[in-house]
């Protein structure tokens, strides 16, 4: 990684770790703790009410995402579930009571601070189907083909490598697995310094994708079936999103989305995980590729 994108996620893990400082030791509101500051596009408030009534008060204010994967994700019974930067935990728990006593929810998170908000709220919400693990979504600790769905609120716009996010969450999924994301995108006329002037990184502006580069990308890690709906607006030209799309059923090895790495299989191919080379990657992943 560059100096600039090392400086960019220190940046975004001090945000999110303080976040969980202040739902965890901040100040209350009148009946529990409250919620991040954040304005009517983000947050708890995007929700349904039974949902909110039915999770610890911390897991509801620690809530930061622009929309409700969970809603549209269109989880079943026993299905393995990961969400991608889960934060409080709002959305592992929701998973977990969804897809039942059979199915599990993992929750992928790079701040200590947040995983010790998101195991206080998984005890106190009673729900043992839920595993959270450290890490970050760039190079995903879980085996290749293991789940079903992938779901993640307003967290891949945070990343410095969406090509990497992209690439493992293909590689994760099973053959058929799909994935319900919410995410910041951008209209096609705005240029990347112009997304800069709406926000900053870490508020999930300056960083985020336009529709055609989302579904670019998501293509070129094999996705199909991709679509990708504006809900409302976070600024001018910036966008919440809901994307969903694919891991086709029977698949290729490809030369960008497989075995750990990216651009397998050339003579640019590198480990997603920095301390691992290109061998090692494949050799873990069980990689058709040589």
């Amino acid at each position: 990684m560059t100096e600039q994108t090392d400086d960019l996620r220190e940046t975004v893990r001090r945000r999110y770790a303080a976040a969980a400082v202040q739902v965890t030791e901040g100040g209350t509101a009148c009946c529990g703790p409250a919620a991040i500051e954040v304005d009517e596009n983000f947050g708890s408030t995007l929700y349904a009410a039974d949902d909110r009534d039915a999770l610890p008060a911390e897991a509801v204010a620690a809530s930061l995402g622009c929309g409700n994967p969970t809603a549209v994700a269109d989880l079943h019974e026993g299905e393995r579930v990961l969400d991608l930067g889960s934060g409080g935990g709002i959305d592992v728990l929701l998973s977990a009571r969804r897809v039942g006593a059979t199915g599990k929810a993992y929750g992928l998170d790079m701040t200590e601070e947040m995983l010790a908000l998101a195991l206080a709220n998984q005890k106190k919400a009673g729900v043992t189907n839920v595993e959270f693990l450290k890490g970050t979504i760039e190079a995903i600790p879980l085996p290749a083909n293991t789940i079903d769905v992938v779901i993640s609120n307003c967290v891949i716009n945070l990343s410095t490598d969406k090509a990497a996010v992209f690439a493992e969450t293909f590689r994760v999924l099973t053959p058929g697995g799909r994935i319900g994301i919410s995410d910041v995108v951008a209209d096609d006329t705005l240029t990347p310094e112009q997304r800069a002037e709406r926000g900053d990184y870490v508020g999930c502006i300056a960083g985020a994708l336009s529709f055609t580069e989302y579904r670019a990308g998501l293509e070129a890690a094999g996705f199909t079936g991709i679509e990708i709906t504006a809900t409302h607006g976070v600024a001018d030209g910036m966008h919440s999103a809901i994307v969903r799309a694919t891991k086709p059923a029977t698949t290729a090895a490809r030369a960008d989305s497989c075995c750990g790495v990216t651009a397998c299989c050339t003579d640019a191919e590198r480990a997603v995980d920095p301390n691992s080379t290109a061998a090692e990657a494949k050799s873990v992943s069980g990689c058709d590729c040589n």
